[in-house]
């Protein structure tokens, strides 16, 4: 068994928990209406984020979809921003002009996420071009669902990454619903990664709940894209614990999901982070009292964000337009 260093792990545990809670923490809001803007929640898909940003640098860039609160926090966007913008607040990381599907902060290489499907998928393709001429040594990573896969930009975007042998990983978390679409009735066979072999593109299935695998995969994919090896196509398989935006028909709750009970059910014992903590225990890797510390700091952490936002002004009235078009230099 692969020993991991202990500030790895609990760094690893961290970020996933700090996602649980800030996603779950948005249920009551959401449903009291004091969130008006659609939410897109990642419970159930921690791993994935968590375990490809652990091998990034902050200057290599992420782009993600309408479910990007988890890649936005693993890259090290601000939480209190993360909140504020949720509440369209004037102090969100767009300035409370995007909301849930509009996150951005280039500081630390998340340049952004859009609800439109397989969206930023080109756009994170310019940027690995852009990374290539310049010799700069980044590295990309477009993150986008199993319904991204039906449109014709991912397979231009992969054609030409192969051409240019571009340092992006494609990674896609198939949670097998294309919003309440199963993937049986959108694709033939269930076997996404093969997509990237007409481009001779090296590409693999994880499994997505399984932190450490979805590390491993990432690790190497990201490294053989900075040796100029790229690109890398990873499908991660994995299931969202709520709606398909929204909190109501959530797992843990009254069934009122399209998605069968029983395959609801048997997702949320392959919960990634109780895995995880299985896994660290079991091995000695971490004890509870130190799990707990997390914990603790994940709670105090959320409920410091959402006072922040909801403290914080939205936005001025007389300022729709601002940041929309570009603002001219005062003399």
């Amino acid at each position: 068994m692969k020993r991991y260093p202990k500030n790895f792990l609990r760094k690893l545990y961290k970020t996933m928990i700090r996602m649980r809670f800030c996603e779950e923490s948005l249920v009551e809001p959401i449903l009291n209406g004091e969130v008006g803007c659609p939410v897109h929640l990642y419970s159930g898909e921690e791993a994935i984020a968590a375990g490809i940003c652990a091998s990034l640098k902050e200057t290599d860039y992420i782009f993600g979809n309408h479910r990007s609160h988890g890649h936005f926090l693993a890259k090290g966007g601000s939480m209190n921003e993360l909140a504020a913008e949720i509440y369209c607040k004037e102090t969100g990381c767009s300035r409370g002009r995007g909301g849930s599907m509009h996150l951005i902060d280039p500081d630390v290489g998340m340049l952004g996420s859009a609800p439109i499907v397989a969206g930023t998928i080109s756009l994170a393709l310019g940027a690995a071009l852009a990374a290539s001429i310049r010799k700069d040594n980044r590295v990309v990573v477009s993150f986008f669902g199993d319904g991204a896969t039906g449109e014709g930009v991912l397979y231009e975007s992969l054609n030409f990454s192969a051409l240019k042998k571009l340092p992006i990983v494609f990674a896609c978390e198939n949670n097998l619903y294309a919003t309440h679409m199963p993937i049986q009735e959108c694709r033939v066979r269930n076997n996404i990664y093969k997509i990237g072999e007409p481009f001779c593109i090296e590409s693999h299935e994880i499994d997505g709940n399984d932190v450490l695998q979805v590390y491993e995969a990432g690790r190497e994919a990201i490294d053989k894209c900075r040796k100029g090896e790229g690109p890398v196509f990873l499908e991660f398989l994995t299931y969202r614990f709520r709606g398909h935006v929204g909190p109501d028909d959530n797992i843990q709750g009254t069934h009122t999901d399209i998605r069968p009970k029983e395959e609801m059910e048997s997702w949320l014992k392959k919960d990634p982070i109780k895995r995880f903590e299985r896994y660290l225990l079991s091995n000695n890797m971490l004890d509870e009292q130190v799990l707990d510390i997390i914990t603790q700091e994940a709670e105090k952490e959320v409920i410091t964000a959402h006072s922040f936002a909801k403290n914080s002004p939205f936005p001025d009235k007389k300022e729709l337009n601002r940041y929309v078009y570009k603002q001219e230099a005062s003399v």
